[in-house]
């Protein structure tokens, strides 16, 4: 297993290498290429990584969208780029000062904000609303970390500010987006297993993509459900609670191995909202 993840690792940094002056000279161009190449390089990187991503549900088309994902590992951002073309995701700032990752994200062309410091929301609710205007449709990971792969956080829903207003002549589509790993090495993950993804509190990021390296072929499941616009809620906080409970179905799903795909749609304005609201 060692001596495949030395060969995957080094398929990976050419692959990585290779692609990092044409994406830098895409942005230089401002061409439009700059927005699908990363959706490219992602579905080569997990399959090379042999996840194999499982999709419920369809992204939604419209141009920008919102996403909105629970987040559980580094490799969130590999599987949510390779089921979604021309996408951007909303960081946390020291991802940007990470060595050669830092990279990776900004060529991604991440929005990186501050989460720590509320007095900065204003200014970072409007580069989201600028790089959304522009047509980039965005990841948001709401809990403002990642989790344990088997539970879900509170959403912050000062996040939700840059739906609250009109992107040209409507209102911003917002989806929510359950993000899920189901299999390793053919067999259910369950709670034994699911640290192998999990990337959550002090652990060094090279040990554990080192140990993923080792481990077997994978299964991750990323279930798109309805989108919505804020006008159908009461304020961003309904709008948040709503995202919260869609999410936490999805994941729950995939957790228990149920498929999510039989569920029945919710209708967008759901009796449990304002319970969720609450407690936002």
């Amino acid at each position: 297993m060692t001596a495949r993840a030395v060969f995957t690792l080094g398929i990976f940094l050419v692959w990585t290498i290779l692609l990092i002056p044409v994406q830098m000279l895409l942005i230089r161009l401002r061409s439009p290429l700059m927005r699908s190449l990363p959706h490219f390089y992602h579905r080569t990187v997990a399959s090379l990584l042999r996840v194999h991503v499982r999709r419920v549900g369809e992204p939604s088309a419209a141009a920008p969208t919102l996403f909105v994902s629970n987040h559980i590992s580094w490799l969130d951002i590999v599987v949510l780029s390779a089921v979604m073309p021309n996408v951007s995701f909303i960081a946390k700032q020291e991802v940007g000062t990470w060595p050669f990752f830092g990279t990776l994200a900004r060529l991604q062309r991440t929005v990186f904000v501050e989460r720590e410091k509320r007095q900065r929301t204003a200014e970072h609710r409007d580069e989201m609303i600028e790089r959304l205007a522009n047509g980039d449709s965005l990841i948001l990971f709401p809990e403002g970390t990642s989790s344990d792969g088997l539970r879900l956080r509170n959403f912050k829903s000062a996040f939700f500010a840059a739906a609250e207003r009109p992107i040209g002549h409507k209102q911003l589509t917002v989806q929510p987006v359950s993000i899920g790993y189901a299999r390793l090495n053919y067999m259910p993950v369950g709670r034994r297993w699911m640290s192998w993804f999990a990337w959550v509190g002090d652990e060094d990021l090279v040990p554990h993509l080192w140990r993923f390296l080792k481990a077997g072929p994978s299964e991750a499941v990323v279930e798109f459900h309805q989108p919505a616009t804020i006008d159908q809620f009461n304020s961003r906080k309904g709008l948040a609670a709503w995202c919260h409970q869609r999410v936490l179905e999805g994941l729950s799903d995939i957790n228990a191995g149920r498929d999510p795909g039989r569920r029945t749609p919710p209708q967008k304005q759901d009796p449990g909202a304002q319970f969720l609201v609450d407690r936002i």
